[in-house]
């Protein structure tokens, strides 16, 4: 029986005296995964990505980045283990997709290639003159301003005009606040081999706008407008190759088209309750891969 490792992080493995709130969702893609990956003889087996005395030559048929929930503080590090496994060990998603799709400046290159995103100022040494003047230049008086290397809302922030700076240590973007996400909230389409999975909808708690779990979001299972799967689906197509896994996480225009928030590549929650075939999905396409 080959085995595949599923990298995780201290904050994510079971038993860590330290795990994340949200892991749960570490334990979800396991549960989803082990089971339909031993039906084609893989044994999945969980592995902190930065764990020292894992011999990657010897250890492992390949390895998936699953639940890697700490890496944006050790960006290089974390960069550099992945290059030190795929040097003897198939990877998926594939270091060169991490290092491209771990800086949110990737946004800028999909949008050169047809990609409908939000209008987005980059900051990379953030002031209070420096978003005073982003309030500007996107016309706004409501803005997000996130982390370029981070995820899950870690070191967010929803500021309005005139509101005090907070400090921000890392380069940031900024982006107008837009009402849909609290109205109809976020699309998540998900993609195994470049081939549609499931969708959801990821909604806030309350009157917050941050739709991930740790804050109270909630999720549903959807079936998607046929041209909003074409509008996720353009997005993988502008890949130059097709990743394991993608979730495309999009959000609704005034128009009614659809902006992209991200093209998530690197340790995406892939929501294995809302799709119930991901398991077997990822099984599959692992087993083509490998072959």
């Amino acid at each position: 029986m080959k085995e595949i490792a599923y990298l995780c992080s201290q904050n994510t493995i079971p038993g860590s005296s330290n795990r994340r709130t949200d892991a749960y969702e570490h334990d979800n893609m396991v549960g989803a995964l082990r089971p339909a990956f031993a039906n084609l003889d893989l044994r999945l087996v969980e592995v902190c990505w930065d764990d020292p005395d894992i011999q990657w030559d010897r250890s492992f048929a390949a390895a998936i980045i699953g639940t890697t929930w700490d890496y944006w503080d050790r960006h290089e590090l974390f960069l550099a283990t992945l290059e030190l496994i795929e040097s003897t060990t198939p990877l998926f998603n594939s270091s060169a997709f991490v290092r491209w799709n771990s800086n949110k400046r990737y946004l800028k290159e999909l949008a050169t290639r047809g990609a409908k995103l939000i209008p987005t100022e980059w900051i990379d040494s953030p002031t209070r003159e420096s978003i005073e003047a982003a309030f500007k230049s996107l016309g706004c008086e409501d803005m997000v301003v996130k982390r370029q290397v981070g995820a899950g809302a870690d070191g967010q922030h929803r500021l309005k005009a005139g509101d005090p700076i907070p400090e921000m240590n890392h380069p940031m973007m900024a982006q107008p606040f837009l009402s849909s996400i609290q109205s109809e909230g976020e699309l998540s389409l998900i993609f195994v081999d470049g081939e549609f999975s499931h969708a959801l909808i990821k909604r806030a708690k309350g009157d917050d706008y941050r739709i991930q779990s740790t804050y109270g979001g909630t999720e549903e299972a959807i079936s998607p407008a046929a041209k909003d799967l074409a509008m996720a689906a353009a997005v993988l197509d502008a890949l130059d190759q097709t990743p394991l896994y993608a979730r495309v996480d999009m959000l609704r225009a005034e128009t009614g088209e659809l902006y992209l928030m991200e093209l998530e590549l690197i340790e995406p929650y892939l929501y294995p309750l809302e799709g119930p075939e991901l398991g077997r999905r990822m099984a599959e396409a692992i087993s083509r891969r490998l072959a």
